[in-house]
């Protein structure tokens, strides 16, 4: 890597009752490690499955809950997911939801960020917090917790958009300095952005950019297996593979986790001021380019 480049740096620590951000200072890295970031609900276990068969080959059965851990959520403890992941010996394939500043970033990494729509987003984090189970919560709220616990889902969707919305985030954390955060590194040689609505239109396209981001080479002949491994629909079949726990967590198990994997839910029922007020926060906080990015995975050409 070109020692002229500023990498960035860790400047803070974040705690809540899913970040113990403090792991990432003992972490020691190898050649070639994957990062795959986002926000939380943007295809984050997606990527996850891509980059999971790029490099097992195209099995089938890759657990990838297992063997790609969110590295910062504070359970289990540091110490357990540390000797977890220094005892893999095939490229390791980490998760984090960490903005930049929050990670110690390394020039020996691969970094894929992935984004979807706030609105989106939030659609699949509400089901995600309505579905999870007492389990979830007691592992979440229990011994270690720094700062607020998370509390119960109390409102529907709607108000829970917009008390999100209003509070930055709230009962998680900011999807603004998360995506403002990867947007400025975004031109990094070992940085990547992927948009969950490119996904969705070219699955295939887009896993051939992120194996030639990440070096991997797969034939035009074992390609298709590759793809099918990657549909919503093989993932939601393998579902206990990819959930947390195996799904343990959730109320209906690993499919509540692997849920709907569609864009759009919000439209039939956000106001038009709903829409407005999270159109102008996103401008106001990200830019035109990046706001119009988060959006739609395009950029402007002009």
């Amino acid at each position: 890597m070109d020692s002229k480049i500023a990498w960035p740096r860790k400047t803070r620590e974040m705690h809540s009752h899913h970040f113990d951000s403090t792991i990432w200072n003992d972490f020691r890295f190898r050649d070639n490690d994957v990062v795959v970031a986002s926000y939380g609900k943007a295809g984050t276990t997606w990527m996850q499955q891509i980059v999971g068969q790029l490099i097992f080959r195209g099995e089938e059965n890759v657990p990838v809950s297992e063997l790609s851990p969110w590295l910062d959520l504070r359970i289990p403890p540091k110490h357990v997911k540390l000797e977890a992941v220094g005892a893999q010996t095939h490229r390791r394939f980490i998760k984090t939801h960490l903005p930049v500043d929050a990670l110690l970033f390394s020039p020996r990494a691969k970094y894929i960020y992935v984004a979807r729509d706030g609105r989106d987003i939030l659609w699949s984090l509400y089901n995600h917090h309505a579905k999870a189970n007492e389990k979830w919560y007691e592992a979440l709220n229990g011994p270690g917790l720094v700062g607020e616990p998370i509390p119960r889902v109390d409102l529907d969707v709607v108000p829970y958009f917009r008390r999100w919305l209003e509070r930055d985030g709230y009962p998680f954390w900011s999807l603004w300095e998360n995506v403002r955060s990867w947007w400025a590194v975004r031109d990094l040689p070992n940085v990547r952005l992927v948009h969950y609505a490119n996904l969705k239109q070219n699955l295939s396209g887009e896993m051939r950019r992120v194996a030639d981001f990440l070096g991997i080479q797969v034939s035009d002949a074992e390609w298709p297996k590759f793809v099918e491994h990657c549909t919503f629909d093989f993932m939601k079949t393998h579902a206990a593979n990819a959930a947390p726990l195996g799904g343990g967590i959730f109320e209906g198990g690993a499919g509540s986790f692997i849920f709907k994997g569609t864009n759009g839910r919000w439209r039939d029922q956000l106001t038009d001021t709903d829409i407005a007020a999270y159109e102008a926060r996103a401008l106001a906080e990200l830019g035109p380019e990046c706001a119009q990015w988060l959006a739609t995975g395009e950029t402007s050409t002009a």
